[in-house]
């Protein structure tokens, strides 16, 4: 049969991607952009700055910066080397949508693309270059082809055996088997696409879509994790021998980091414990931070697998605290 035999979670900001220089610059769009603090009620850049320790000043000064960029470049590295070292057939790819795929006309709660290829084009990038300054356009480019469009392979097979199993065993994804004219995939597959894949041997992907972001439909915390559940085992079931693995792409806190938060539910995931997992704080999982549920998706697929190696960096960015908590993991 076939068995999720490694799985995987890595943030996916475009502060990844930052040069040394640009690092800094992250305070002049923290600065401007809606925030929420740890209780997730609405705050300013402002209030957040007026609450904020002290000391956080110390911590985001440049060296300081670049120091935790190292280790964040340190552990992208070990992400990517273990995906391309484990032989996988298929890489399932957990991830949210961000007005990419699915718009305010139709949004699904939970989505499958079962295409035979996903388009990574530099198309649906563009929109950003009339919101955001040009440094910033530069670093979340790395998520997108450089020249012309690229299609990568889906293993198209498996994502059809996971909407059928799933339409049996109590779920409805949404089923997708193209983009819009024009559109690309979202960030959230770009990136595993761009910065973790071996670029000239990509693993196909299963694309499944959480929408995390947008109310009135986010699946709750225990909805995410019986979802993966359910993906486990349809997999489990799924012809042949195939190694399958699967990622969290997204996550976890900003954009204010809440360190303890993060670390709470790194150990979880360490630990099994579902029913943490399972009864989140829903005032916590907005915006960015709703990424999160990705990663219980992901840990309620590998259930049978063991938590083996986490780097999380609290990549505070202001003196305000905030940032992203910048978070990587292998289960096997």
């Amino acid at each position: 049969m076939a068995k999720i035999v490694l799985g995987l979670g890595s943030s996916h900001t475009p502060m990844l991607l930052a040069s040394d220089e640009t690092l800094p610059r992250f305070a002049e769009t923290d600065q401007k952009i809606k925030h929420r603090d740890k209780e997730g009620r609405p705050a300013t850049y402002a209030e957040l700055l007026e609450k904020a320790d002290p000391k956080m000043a110390a911590m985001v000064v440049p060296a300081e910066l670049v120091a935790r960029q190292n280790t964040v470049r340190a552990a992208m590295a070990h992400i990517s080397d273990t995906l391309n070292s484990a032989q996988l057939d298929t890489l399932i790819v957990m991830s949210d949508d961000q007005d990419e795929a699915y718009l305010e006309d139709a949004r699904p709660a939970f989505a499958i693309y079962y295409g035979e290829t996903i388009l990574n084009s530099n198309e649906q990038h563009e929109q950003y270059r009339q919101r955001f300054p040009e440094w910033y356009v530069k670093n979340r480019q790395g998520f997108f082809e450089d020249d012309a469009p690229r299609a990568y392979p889906v293993d198209a097979k498996l994502a059809l055996h996971l909407i059928d199993w799933l339409m049996e065993h109590g779920f409805d994804p949404a089923a997708s088997k193209c983009m819009r004219k024009g559109e690309g995939e979202g960030h959230g597959m770009a990136y595993v696409h761009r910065r973790l894949m071996d670029e000239k041997n990509p693993i196909p992907i299963v694309p499944v879509f959480l929408n995390t972001y947008f109310p009135p439909n986010q699946p709750r915390p225990r909805r995410c994790y019986a979802f993966g559940e359910a993906i486990r085992q349809a997999v489990e079931i799924f012809p042949g021998d195939a190694r399958i693995g699967i990622i969290a792409s997204g996550g976890l806190s900003h954009f204010l980091v809440d360190e303890d938060f993060d670390r709470a539910i790194l150990k979880a995931c360490a630990d099994k414990d579902a029913g943490f997992l399972q009864n989140l704080p829903r005032n916590k999982l907005h915006a960015g931070s709703s990424e999160i549920l990705n990663w219980v998706g992901v840990a309620g697929a590998c259930e049978h697998l063991d938590l083996n190696w986490f780097e999380y960096v609290p990549g505070y960015r202001t003196p305000a605290g905030t940032g992203t908590g910048l978070s990587f993991a292998s289960w096997a």
